[in-house]
């Protein structure tokens, strides 16, 4: 769950876990064929929500993923709106913060966490106050347990 969420921070839905394939050896465990590329029925398993933009993302039009491609749509996406974006569709009222109905109803694994992450509470979170929160979260899981 927190994945997703930093996921929208960090650049889009179902692009983030391109990201994590390929920083963290992933990309190898889906080649089942250890070819070095992911063919359509590799993504097919193991990228299901990627597999109707294979045809986009395969730049080379050689049927095959590489992880330069793969890579290269993970920029694209950023990109074109990232979690700008995201933020924006959810903002109904236009007002540049999400009230804790508009989190919910756009957003519900952002909106199940509002109150931790609205810092003044005011009942609306920023796109600053988003941020601020996603970045302690990931400075609290760099550093070591106590103990």
């Amino acid at each position: 769950m927190d994945h997703l969420i930093s996921a929208l921070v960090l650049g889009g839905f179902a692009l983030a876990p391109l990201a994590a394939w390929a920083q963290e050896g992933r990309f190898a465990a889906a080649d089942a064929d250890r070819n070095g590329v992911l063919s359509r029925a590799e993504v097919e398993r193991s990228l299901p929500r990627l597999a109707p933009r294979f045809d986009q993302i395969d730049r080379n039009r050689d049927g095959n993923l590489s992880p330069e491609e793969l890579r290269a749509r993970l920029r694209r996406s950023a990109g074109e709106g990232g979690f700008a974006a995201h933020f924006h569709r959810a903002d109904a009222d236009g007002d540049g913060a999400l009230t804790r109905a508009e989190a919910e109803a756009a957003l519900p694994r952002l909106g199940a966490k509002f109150d931790r992450i609205d810092a003044d509470r005011d009942g609306r979170l920023t796109q600053d106050e988003l941020r601020r929160y996603f970045d302690a979260r990931r400075a609290a899981r760099r550093k070591p347990a106590a103990g």
